[in-house]
């Protein structure tokens, strides 16, 4: 099928990093993905439809709407062919509420392994994070007003003498309170200073509230979240009212003041409340590793088991309902998108019931010499682009031709088929140890003008490409 040419909107999506869904097409979320991620167009096409599917539920009928559960994913490939990206990618794209979590994390021996319920209590505080940034935004222009107000009060307090120049005010200021005092000369004076930054050198001393408890102490433990939850309603109750005196500059109190604003300016109650909406309608759970909880146990293991595992898994994917310190949160319209490599296992070896959450399959191919010369090049934040940024802050240019992009790709696939297949993630090594010693006397360079061509990458890895022992430890 001949493709149409990318839209002004996908056009627009490349401009910004989060756009509304609503106005793409799936074939425009892919020309979006495709700006990130090379290749894979059959795993593209795949979360396409099904970020297109959420906005086609949200224009039908409430009671229709609540029938209709996400075709959650399972994408099957090697390491390092872009499963993870194309998640992440999606989310941000989305901009919704997202996490990562390895399925190994719940098979670990004692108390490491973590609770499967901590995936939702994470993924919620994430949300809450989320939509609280985006409200103290809407209120920011406000706060900063309020700080500017709360400093010109310590620096010219309402009811104190004011100059000559005043004539008469200060009755009348007394009498108003702020309002009157923001109308005074003075003020006003002080008010131009602050804003031009000739107060940047002057000091102010301000009451600072004392912190509560400190984070994770406690919820390192896995399966003790809520645990410490309780602690810190409770302790931090007596943490409050308790407060300091410190001295700082002015723009360090009008950078503290306007936070303090912001944080009274926004309802947390509301915050809540759309953070866990949009958990329950928007969010995206990506589930790495799901092979290594495949597969029967044939013998006994102090591990937990791997099929009781996918048991406890199997509820949230299914749909239920979670306990989160913000309340509690279903699980049934949240899209699930799983990964694994699936080389000693395969998606049957999974229970049937698990198996039948995730209908939709994708097969991720392998990388080949011309995706990774690709992927040294072609997205936003291509790896070659990312050294030349890095390496002229040192006042350095760096030239990749095009016959030094394809030998660095050609010695990933050689060095990948020699040892372990890690995909493009043999890139970051390679690179890296191509440019170790450019970064290293960067500052000392006489020639500030460093070409990439095929003869200095043979030349700078030739030996670890003959020693396949050393490129096991180096590469």
């Amino acid at each position: 099928m001949k493709h149409s040419p990318t839209s002004d909107t996908a056009a627009a999506a490349d401009m910004k990093d989060t756009v509304r869904i609503d106005s793409l097409s799936p074939r425009e979320i892919v020309a979006v993905l495709d700006r990130y991620v090379i290749g894979q167009q059959g795993a593209k096409r795949m979360v396409a439809i099904a970020l297109r599917n959420r906005w086609r539920r949200q224009q039908l009928s409430p009671e229709l709407r609540e029938e209709i559960f996400p075709k959650n994913i399972i994408m099957i490939g090697p390491t390092g062919v872009g499963k993870t990206e194309i998640s992440r990618r999606l989310a941000k794209l989305a901009d919704a509420p997202f996490i990562k979590v390895e399925a190994s994390k719940f098979t670990e021996v004692g108390y490491v392994g973590r609770d499967v319920e901590s995936i939702i209590r994470d993924l919620t505080e994430q949300s809450v994070t989320m939509m609280k940034s985006t409200s103290l935004k809407q209120v920011e222009r406000k706060a900063e007003d309020l700080a500017e107000e709360r400093v010109l009060d310590l620096l010219l307090p309402p009811g104190q003498p004011q100059s000559e120049n005043v004539k008469g005010e200060n009755d009348q200021s007394a009498a108003q309170g702020a309002d009157g005092a923001g109308n005074s000369s003075t003020r006003q004076k002080l008010r131009k200073k602050l804003r031009e930054g000739q107060l940047d050198d002057r000091t102010v001393e301000i009451a600072v509230k004392e912190r509560g408890l400190p984070v994770g102490i406690i919820s390192n433990i896995g399966g003790m979240e809520e645990l410490e939850h309780h602690l810190r309603d409770m302790l931090g109750g007596l943490m409050q009212g308790n407060t300091k005196e410190r001295v700082m500059k002015i723009p360090d109190a009008l950078k503290y003041f306007t936070q303090e604003e912001s944080h009274k300016l926004i309802d947390m109650d509301e915050v809540v409340r759309d953070a866990i909406e949009r958990v329950e309608q928007s969010g995206i759970v990506f589930l790495d590793e799901i092979d290594k909880i495949a597969g029967r146990e044939r013998h006994m293991s102090p591990d937990v088991s791997r099929e009781g595992v996918q048991r406890d898994l199997l509820p949230i994917v299914e749909g239920s309902t979670i306990n989160t310190k913000y309340g509690l949160v279903k699980t049934d319209h949240i899209l699930f998108i799983a990964a694994g490599a699936f080389h000693a296992v395969k998606p049957a070896d999974l229970i049937p019931e698990l198996q039948g959450r995730f209908p939709i399959r994708v097969e991720l191919e392998s990388l080949t010499k011309g995706d990774l010369v690709r992927i040294l090049t072609e997205p936003r934040n291509a790896l070659v682009k990312q050294y030349q940024a890095l390496l002229s802050t040192e006042g350095i240019t760096l030239d990749c031709t095009r016959e030094g992009i394809e030998e660095i790709a050609a010695t990933a696939i050689t060095v990948n088929e020699q040892t372990e297949n890690i995909g493009a993630r043999r890139l970051f090594t390679i690179v890296e140890r191509l440019l170790e010693d450019v970064s290293f006397e960067a500052q000392e360079l006489e020639e500030k003008h460093v070409v990439i061509d095929a003869p200095y990458v043979k030349e700078h890895l030739k030996e670890i490409v003959k020693d396949q022992d050393l490129s096991r430890y180096i590469l």
